[in-house]
């Protein structure tokens, strides 16, 4: 990939109003190279890192992207990651900055793996991508997770696909 580029996200299938039906092609087993990767950063709460108020964050900061002009054009991705039982972070691409919302960069290598399954499934697929990003650089800790689509219209689609992302360098 190129810097600061993800696969294409095809978001032209929208059968349930909500959320895209995700198409996996290309996604699995990539390298992408971000420097000064312009995100939004934001925090959900969580309960034993089962998310709470998700739905009213994820719309809050995708009105304001959208409300700016900001949104990452077939570049979207929001990488998200527990900090604790308690919390969660979220970082949404964005193609420049977001008034009310706090901006952040990302700068590194990152590996990414293709999952299908429920949410449970997490915790093992978290090891995974650790083992594979620890072949890479034996240092490496970041895991990050992109939730393609949210539970309603995962089941509605039949497929609850997940990208794994781990920094390497």
């Amino acid at each position: 990939m190129r810097t600061n580029e993800t696969p294409h996200y095809d978001a032209s299938v929208n059968t349930t109003g909500c959320c895209p039906k995700f198409n996996p092609g290309g996604w699995d087993d990539q390298e992408l190279h971000f420097k000064d990767k312009p995100f939004v950063r934001a925090t959900t709460h969580s309960v034993l890192h089962v998310p709470v108020n998700m739905g009213s964050v994820f719309a809050r900061v995708s009105e304001h992207i959208d409300g700016a002009g900001a949104s990452a054009e077939g570049q979207y991705i929001v990488l998200s990651r527990d900090l604790s039982p308690w919390t969660s972070e979220h970082l949404f691409s964005v193609s420049k900055a977001v008034p009310e919302e706090e901006m952040t960069r990302l700068t590194g290598d990152f590996v990414t793996k293709l999952f299908e399954g429920a949410f449970e499934q997490v915790r093992g697929w978290h090891e995974e991508m650790l083992e594979l990003a620890r072949q890479r650089n034996p240092k490496a800790s970041d895991v990050y997770f992109f939730y393609t689509t949210c539970p309603k219209c995962a089941a509605a689609y039949g497929k609850n696909y997940v990208v794994g992302v781990a920094k390497i360098s």
